[in-house]
């Protein structure tokens, strides 16, 4: 077996439980990897700003590929790189989906701007523990290029939503990261390009690297890494693109990951 050398961590129900905390046991295996000489990072889509306390918490010191990989930067705010969505497009695309009803977040320079204050948003900011920016006009508000785009519907509009989208955008990658969440980036920020390139400027080839995660917006990174890991809880897709299954999120599966193919 080749040596893991680099460790990539989705978040939401990958290595934090429901309640969005770190076990114990996954701090002290990932503290242990890290002392082994295995490099770790968190693979998200959240903002720069919401993943940034967990990585504090782990004193991880790589970049962390954040927004589904439109932005990877340092915890001491080194940018590495950027893949926003064209401002242009970003209008466009909010001037389809706002007049449809849909509730809409933006993220412009790591902050979060929505329209109007309803329960999807506030739910939102509380798990994710960033302050939000309503605005009366969230399309006028666009003046910069966002690092990302989010439409929280029920499934079944999500999944007719994103075919059409597909079709409309085609400049756009579109991908549910929940059940409820469409996310939308640029074609070039995906967690597995930008996991990629971070292996790369380390120096290192995909089988010693592992990948960690749960839903669609990991599927890319699984398929890249040497090491594609499925947490229990995972979709269907993403268990079947990977090489083992681990426990579910609540029951330290990261850690039985990692214990069982990274420390020795």
């Amino acid at each position: 077996m080749t040596k893991i050398k680099l460790i990539a961590l989705d978040l939401d129900d990958t290595l934090l439980r429901t309640d969005l905390t770190i076990s114990r046991r996954a701090k002290n295996a990932i503290w242990k990897a890290v002392e082994q000489g295995t490099a770790v990072t968190l693979a998200t889509g959240r903002m720069f700003s919401s993943a940034l306390p967990y990585a504090l918490e782990l004193g991880l010191n790589l970049p962390l590929i954040t927004y589904q990989g439109a932005l990877v930067k340092y915890a001491d705010g080194r940018v590495i790189s950027q893949s926003p969505i064209p401002l242009a497009t970003a209008r466009s695309l909010a001037g389809f989906l706002l007049p449809l009803g849909y509730h809409l977040n933006v993220y412009i320079n790591d902050e979060l701007y929505m329209e109007k204050d309803t329960p999807e948003a506030r739910k939102y900011a509380a798990s994710n523990k960033v302050p939000i920016h309503f605005v009366e006009d969230l399309q006028g508000a666009i003046k910069a290029e966002p690092l990302k785009m989010l439409v929280i519907a029920e499934e079944p509009r999500i999944d007719t939503l994103a075919e059409k989208l597909r079709r409309e955008f085609n400049g756009l990658g579109f991908v549910k990261s929940r059940a409820d969440y469409l996310e939308i980036n640029d074609l070039g920020a995906t967690k597995g390009q930008a996991l990629e390139k971070l292996a790369q400027s380390l120096g290192l080839v995909k089988d010693q690297v592992m990948a960690v995660g749960d839903s669609m917006n990991d599927f890319d990174m699984i398929k890249y890494a040497g090491w594609g890991i499925a947490m229990h809880n995972a979709v269907p897709e993403v268990k079947a693109a990977a090489q083992y299954v681990t426990r579910n999120n609540d029951d330290d599966g990261v850690a039985e990951a990692i214990e069982k193919y990274v420390l020795y």
